[in-house]
């Protein structure tokens, strides 16, 4: 999940969008005013589901009141038929108490959260949820900015675990999905402590930015673990398959996880990690993986072509409306 350039909105877009943001501009407020088919809101409102987003600070930071409702949603957030306390930062679990009731419903649904509880400053003066889990974290031997960090994701967690029992309570349990990925790493930490938490030593060029997607029906009886190289951009193609939505691959920069073949993740300035190795092109030094094949020759700069037409795409996607001149 790579942070990219202009802000943290960034990453939300390209895990919404499957494009790749542009340097110097708010491209999820530009992708306002264009259409924006291939959108899950929009993907599943065609198809009779009640579409809602939530996000539990102000309702039009980032822009996200001109966004989201674009995006095939009816958008909530605190100040806009959302009424969750105004502290910092506001609690996830308070978002979905007021939220699923909404929600859940003999229709089928489709809501989007945008979490903002294991947001920084990480301290336990200036962040209310992890003063509220202080408590859980004080054994840990860590830094009080990791603790803080561990203790404000902790609301997340419990707010997960609400749901989950509010829709088996109703009996929806067996027909939902939960799609749960990050937006950026935690940048408000330091890289001491971000190690702390991870446990080991991390490469900053690329190890920052690893985090984990968890994708999850009641169905699974136990956890399936598919371990490899992907991206926020993979998440909008994997699930517009696994729903059976109809996609033109071309028209989005990512890949159905669940496909087999040569995955990668690309980063902003065109560095990318693949099962052949690291690219950093800040470097410009190639790093083969440990016991991996030899790779095609003039794999690297394939690759870098190939992310330079992911940048190029996703612009013109966005800056000439594309989706609009070919779906009307």
């Amino acid at each position: 999940n790579p942070l990219w350039w202009v802000s943290t909105s960034d990453g939300e877009y390209v895990a919404t969008t499957s494009l790749i943001p542009k340097p110097g501009v708010w491209s999820m407020y530009r992708s306002g005013s264009n259409d924006m088919y291939f959108a899950m809101g929009n993907q599943l409102r065609a198809l009779g589901y009640k579409t809602m987003a939530f996000h539990n600070h102000t309702w039009d930071y980032y822009h996200r009141d001109v966004s989201h409702p674009n995006l095939g949603y009816d958008y909530r957030g605190l100040g806009h038929g959302l009424d969750v306390t105004p502290v910092w930062p506001e609690s996830d679990v308070e978002m979905m108490q007021l939220s699923l009731p909404e929600i859940v419903g003999d229709q089928p649904f489709h809501a989007y959260y945008m979490t903002v509880s294991g947001h920084m400053n990480y301290t336990f003066l200036g962040n209310s949820m992890a003063a509220k889990h202080r408590d859980e974290v004080g054994h840990e031997d860590m830094s009080e900015n990791a603790r803080a960090y561990l203790a404000c994701q902790m609301e997340l967690d419990q707010a997960l675990e609400y749901t989950l029992q509010y829709l088996e309570e109703t009996g929806h349990l067996e027909d939902t999905v939960i799609c749960l990925s990050a937006d950026h790493y935690p940048y408000g930490l330091d890289l001491e402590d971000i190690e702390s938490i991870a446990g080991k030593e991390l490469d900053p060029a690329f190890d920052l930015e690893h985090s984990t997607l968890i994708l999850w029906c009641s169905e699974m009886e136990e956890p399936v673990y598919v371990d490899k190289y992907c991206e926020s951009s993979d998440i909008l193609p994997t699930l517009l398959n696994l729903f059976g939505v109809e996609f033109d691959s071309r028209l989005l920069m990512g890949r159905d996880i669940l496909w087999e073949g040569q995955d990668f993740a690309a980063f902003r300035n065109y560095s990318f990690i693949s099962d052949y190795g690291r690219y950093n092109a800040s470097t410009g030094v190639f790093t083969p993986a440990e016991g991996a094949p030899e790779p095609p020759e003039g794999y690297v700069q394939d690759m870098v072509d190939e992310i330079r037409q992911m940048y190029a795409y996703s612009k013109t996607i966005v800056y000439d409306n594309y989706y609009g001149k070919v779906f009307g």
